[in-house]
């Protein structure tokens, strides 16, 4: 496994914590969360994105 991807995902998840912080403390909460979604979002699909280039592998090498 890459391991760059582990980084990536890790500095999306650290600058959407320091971005959630920010906005937290100058009071707009809603714009946190959705700043917050938006990083869980774009993880969501890095992953989604692996899971299927394994599915594609799993079906080259089994030859289904």
């Amino acid at each position: 496994m890459e391991v760059e991807i582990i980084f990536k995902i890790a500095a999306i998840g650290l600058l959407t914590a320091i971005v959630g912080q920010i906005l937290k403390q100058a009071g707009k909460d809603e714009i946190s969360t959705l700043a917050t979604m938006a990083g869980l979002i774009i993880v969501l699909i890095m992953v989604l994105n692996l899971i299927a280039d394994l599915f594609v592998t799993l079906k080259t090498i089994f030859n289904f």
